[in-house]
């Protein structure tokens, strides 16, 4: 039976026109499957690794202010094209770490975040119902007992941290957790009952999370960091600062990697990076904070990582 606020957000969304339900069965309601291939590039590949599943859920991409939607539809076309675009250069960071799984979802537009007295709370539970519902149908038709990647940025780390507390959190499938990425968002150390931050690059069974700034700390986002959960994703612990020479690799729009782009300080709840040494570094002069880049900027230190972690898993499970 579905719960009181479930019930009052479809109620509320339905006047506003919006379907009760999304029917996850229906191929057309994923933006990935394993048998609904996204465009196979250089850098989005397939897995080898069939033991392993990967649920991404991708970030804000609603965020115009001419935009007065609180939520977006599944079908909608332009919004499909930007999901297309975050698959390209986010979820493509772990898509050689297992099967892929990609569902659209009725996500809330950015205000939502600063207005959740207004109407943002509404959105952002609305939009995770969508969510939920696709974990569900994934996990009874599709998970068969692999261990499973979480993996995310923004708004779909807030997702799926409430997936973790839904799912994972104490409960049996958390032995299933390979590891959840969920950085964007600022996350307490101790967010989880049972799911541990994890502080070094061969643990497996809990989370971690950054967040990405300039030297020139933007002060405006950074209070939304400040003493929350962070690692340094070059070296997945708690390193205080690395070297170019160890960053691996970040994933432009060029479809080029740069490797050895910039080095990184961990401060109190957040990564700051120097200016990327690359032939458009201008374009980071332009930027106030490196939020939009918490993923690519660190693409094959991710993709590296991810599998190091799958196959600890692995190990851990059969041997």
């Amino acid at each position: 039976m579905k719960s009181l606020i479930v019930v009052l957000l479809s109620i509320y969304f339905g006047f506003l026109g919006f379907a009760q339900d999304v029917d996850y069965s229906d191929t057309n309601n994923w933006a990935v499957l394993p048998q609904k291939h996204f465009q196979r590039t250089e850098y989005f590949t397939n897995s080898m690794n069939d033991s392993i599943d990967v649920f991404y859920v991708y970030p804000t991409l609603n965020t115009s202010n001419k935009d007065k939607r609180w939520n977006v539809e599944i079908d909608d076309k332009e919004q499909q094209k930007k999901v297309s675009s975050a698959i390209k250069y986010q979820a493509s960071a772990w898509s050689a770490s297992g099967n892929m799984y990609v569902p659209y979802y009725r996500q809330a537009h950015l205000r939502s975040y600063f207005k959740l007295e207004d109407g943002g709370r509404e959105a952002l539970l609305f939009a995770y119902e969508d969510v939920k519902k696709a974990f569900e149908y994934y996990l009874k038709n599709f998970n068969k007992g692999k261990g499973i990647i979480l993996a995310g940025h923004s708004q779909g780390s807030t997702h799926l941290s409430m997936l973790l507390r839904d799912f994972f959190d104490g409960k049996e499938l958390q032995k299933q957790l390979v590891a959840a990425y969920i950085p964007g968002i600022g996350f307490a150390v101790n967010e989880f009952k049972t799911i541990p931050f994890m502080t070094s690059p061969n643990q497996i069974g809990g989370f971690v999370s950054w967040n990405t700034h300039k030297r020139n700390i933007d002060k405006v986002s950074y209070k939304w960091h400040k003493g929350k959960a962070c690692i340094n994703p070059i070296t997945w612990d708690l390193t205080p600062n690395s070297g170019r020479e160890s960053h691996k690799g970040f994933l432009f729009s060029n479809d080029r990697l740069y490797v050895k782009s910039f080095n990184t300080h961990l401060i109190d709840g957040a990564i700051w990076v120097t200016k990327p040494h690359f032939p458009y570094r201008y374009l980071s002069f332009m930027m106030r904070n490196y939020h939009i880049g918490d993923v690519n900027f660190f693409w094959e230190d991710i993709k590296e990582n991810s599998l190091e972690r799958a196959r600890i898993y692995l190990k851990q499970r059969f041997h």
